[in-house]
């Protein structure tokens, strides 16, 4: 791992600066301070400090790449642009995570995380040639659509909050994915229909062919289990 890092590294532009042009105000507004709502796994943490664990940098890469992603996204980024701030991001957090404080008093990864994030959609943007540049259109572009209208305004985005909500969305998914497997097929579907995609009790009863009662039941059995996994996976994370 720390072979490729230092191979790759030489590709990596600096750390962003506030007044340089090109990026957006909104990427470099720091938020080190923020309050954590999904910690990260200390044992994960301690894995990572190790560079020849590739079972837990692939677990990393798995849990924060989409969010990672994701954020470049809403951020402005092309699919290109988002891909590179994901590989950039992860090779910065190789080669700093050996520095990185197991102490929530010190602020956590959470937050550590997005400004290093940050960082690195910054440095996408910085990378974009002038705005008096020659465009040369992609194949989902038209003549007919200004390019102010096909690229969002990231001096309008709420980074932190984007990040929040993400961060959040993560573990309801990780959740959910663990219960599907612990949890009685029929008692989930029934718990699909009626709670997440919203079906009335009555139709979801005639759609399984099971009383009422039995749809009401899996409400309350998988919404009790689900609670209890979010608390699980809290009490894991930091």
């Amino acid at each position: 791992m720390i072979s490729l890092v230092d191979e790759l590294s030489r590709t990596l532009s600096g750390a962003a600066n506030a007044g340089q042009p090109g990026v957006p105000a909104a990427i470099m507004q720091t938020s080190m301070d923020r309050d954590s709502f999904i910690p990260t796994r200390h044992s994960l943490l301690r894995r990572l400090k190790d560079s020849e664990d590739h079972a837990s940098w692939e677990d990393f890469f798995a849990t924060y790449s989409k969010l990672i992603y994701n954020v470049g996204i809403k951020a402005g980024l092309t699919h290109a642009e988002a891909q590179d701030a994901v590989q950039e991001t992860v090779m910065t957090v190789a080669k700093k995570i050996k520095d990185f404080q197991i102490d929530p008093a010190r602020g956590s990864f959470k937050a550590w995380l997005l400004q290093t994030t940050r960082w690195r959609i910054a440095d996408q943007f910085r990378k974009r040639p002038p705005p008096a540049a020659h465009h040369t259109m992609s194949p989902d572009e038209t003549s007919q659509t200004p390019t102010a209208e096909r690229i969002p305004d990231p001096a309008s985005l709420d980074l932190d909050a984007v990040w929040d909500e993400d961060w959040k969305q993560n573990l309801r998914e990780a959740a959910m994915t663990k219960l599907k497997t612990e949890v009685d097929p029929e008692q989930f579907q029934m718990f699909d229909l009626h709670v997440l995609k919203q079906w009335p009790a009555a139709k979801v009863a005639q759609k399984m062919e099971v009383k009422l009662a039995k749809v009401y039941f899996a409400k309350y059995k998988v919404s009790r289990l689900l609670k209890k996994e979010i608390r699980r996976l809290e009490a894991r994370l930091i």
